[in-house]
């Protein structure tokens, strides 16, 4: 486990403030107040840890806050220890905007503790009116029910809001000085992937790069690459990638020797596009100092189509193996890389991989089959979760081995783990359960592997995306719901009228009986792009909670309102949340814009 990019991890500061008149109150609080902010640190790094598996830290004031010297104080050690997210705890009245964070980058919370014998509550209220007068969206964190003042424990509702916070706290922090590297530029028309270099710096603080396709050619040509990598790379892909049936006509089909040399490009590729993301020390010891320092990118796309794979192997390979949990190097963190260079489908990945520590599925939104469709083409009927009918998400490229659906949680149902949790049992499982039949070179006139499994299992998933809107910026969009595993004749009818070649997972979403969310139909034709982003586990607060950090409204979601959760200066942006959402993020602009 370690962070793979430029720049240290960021920490959680936690802010413990209190009433600062001595002679009597200060003295009675000081212990509980402190305390209080302990406790908070030890559930924070119990329960959390970064995409790269380290645990995440948390520094705590070196005085509880009854003034602004004080809160200056804090601020100056937040400065030095990079804190990049601050938490402000307190179980009683304190002086509201002398105590406060005014740092406008920091992502930030005050936990107000419920309880009758001071007024932490009444002080939560006094600091989110202060931070919305001041124009510094702050998240209001308040326990349902009322606690005593010795009560040192944190309760589930408090728990729950303190980790959606700070998961999407971190990530902002996370993403804030990376690079998204585009390999190639626009592929077939598809808007995403004009990369859209504004966007991200002032609402990620990721940078745009643009390397040319070439790079890879220049790479492979003059042997910029780790060859003893290479050898154990391309070993390891024979031993595990078994090939599957060559499903072109006989005059396309390639000889064997042509097929080797496919093969040794697509694992060479693999290995060049990690480097130019983020570096190889090895590169710096062979004398290509420049090239070893790789471009610092969270995350990245291959333009692929068509410039490169009308005469050079496609990048499913590259993209299947990148965005898996596991290589020949054994298991480690999954990297984020979207086909056809769509950088507005990349991002929603890096949301999802911050937010779950999961590998993230890229998809084709394809198509929807109702049921009477499907009754109509294969004389069967769907059945569980999918006899609304489904949607199928089939793409060439990036689907993770992960979604193969081999790896299990504790209860011995079908996930996918953070890579610290898969043993190599379930690497290998999902490596058994892909083959790699050659392109269609109608499609890709210069061959490549595309994997191919479909996602075995029930899982609970959220495909989401982002869209650029003339006039209005980003927009977000969220579904939640479920893989589903259908009869296998149903499915080898369906998805052979598509490409059997490619993976498939069959997904059903959460439905409610309004608005894009009435029918499974209607999410589909509600769907923004051609493409979506899928992270296992219902993550959809997280990711509301995540898009109201950087100022991206949601357009379309299925989430409970009980469990949207912005900052409190929204709720002054009207009643109806959703057009409150628009109006706030509006109000405010990009995270890190100049308005």
């Amino acid at each position: 486990m370690a962070n793979r990019l430029i720049g240290d991890l960021p920490k959680v500061g936690i802010r413990p403030v209190i009433d600062g008149r001595e002679g009597g109150v200060r003295e009675s609080l000081d212990v509980q107040v402190m305390e209080m902010a302990k406790s908070a640190a030890k559930f924070i790094e119990d329960n959390l840890r970064y995409a790269s598996g380290e645990p995440v830290q948390c520094v705590i004031a070196d005085t509880c806050i009854g003034g602004v010297a004080e809160a200056a104080m804090c601020a100056n050690k937040f400065k030095k220890e990079g804190v990049a997210v601050s938490l402000t705890v307190t179980p009683c009245w304190c002086y509201g905007t002398e105590v406060m964070d005014t740092d406008p980058l920091i992502p930030k919370a005050v936990w107000g503790f419920n309880g009758t014998e001071r007024p932490g509550a009444v002080y939560l209220a006094a600091a989110l009116a202060g931070y919305t007068q001041k124009g510094l969206p702050t998240f209001g964190i308040y326990g349902r029910d009322v606690q005593d003042a010795g009560d040192t424990s944190i309760p589930a509702d408090v728990q729950e809001k303190i980790l959606r916070f700070l998961k999407a706290g971190l990530a902002v922090a996370q993403m804030n000085g990376k690079s998204y590297l585009s390999v190639g530029y626009s592929s077939m028309g598809i808007a995403g992937s004009m990369v859209d270099s504004n966007f991200f710096q002032d609402y990620l603080g990721i940078r745009a790069e643009f390397v040319d396709s070439t790079e890879i050619l220049r790479r492979i040509d003059e042997g910029i690459f780790d060859e003893s990598e290479y050898e154990k790379a391309l070993a390891w892909t024979k031993e595990n990638c078994k090939e599957g049936a060559d499903l072109n006509n006989p005059e396309k089909q390639a000889d064997a020797a042509r097929k080797q040399h496919e093969w040794e490009t697509v694992v060479k590729m693999t290995l060049i596009c990690r480097d130019l993301m983020i570096g190889n020390p090895k590169l710096i010891e062979m004398g290509y100092r420049e090239e070893g320092l790789g471009r610092n990118a969270i995350l990245g796309g291959f333009q692929g189509q068509r410039q490169w794979t009308d005469y050079q192997p496609n990048a499913d390979f590259t993209e299947a193996i990148l965005n898996s949990s596991f290589d020949w190097n054994g298991i480690r963190q999954s990297f984020i890389f979207a086909t056809e260079n769509d950088s507005l489908n990349a991002v929603p990945m890096l949301f999802g991989h911050l937010l779950s520590n999961t590998a993230q599925i890229f998809s084709d939104v394809r198509t929807y089959w109702s049921p009477d469709a499907v009754k109509r083409v294969t004389g069967k009927e769907l059945t569980g979760k999918a006899k609304n009918g489904i949607i199928h998400l089939i793409n060439s490229g990036s689907t993770t081995l992960d979604a193969t659906a081999q790896q299990r949680d504790a209860e011995g149902n079908p996930a996918m783990k953070p890579f610290w949790e898969i043993t190599e049992e379930e690497a290998q499982k999902c490596l058994d359960n892909t083959l790699w039949p050659q392109a269609i070179r109608e499609y890709f006139r210069g061959g490549g592997y595309s994997s191919q499994f479909k996602t075995e299992g029930e899982m609970p998933v959220t495909m989401s995306r982002v869209n650029l809107v003339k006039g209005v910026g980003p927009v977000l969009q969220i579904a939640e719901g479920w893989t589903v595993k259908l009869d296998q004749d149903i499915h080898k009818v369906l998805d052979e009228r598509t490409n059997p070649t490619w993976p498939t997972t069959w997904f059903v979403p959460r439905t409610n009986d309004k608005g894009a969310f009435k029918d499974v139909y209607n999410v589909m034709a509600n769907w923004g792009a051609n493409h979506g982003a899928i992270s296992y586990g219902h993550i959809g607060a997280d990711l509301i909670t995540l898009a109201s950090m950087l100022r991206i409204p949601v357009s379309m979601h299925n989430i409970s309102d009980n469990d949207v959760f912005r900052p409190s200066a929204w709720t002054a942006f009207g009643e109806e949340k959703e057009g409150s959402d628009y109006r706030a993020c509006a109000n405010y602009g990009s995270l890190y814009g100049i308005k």
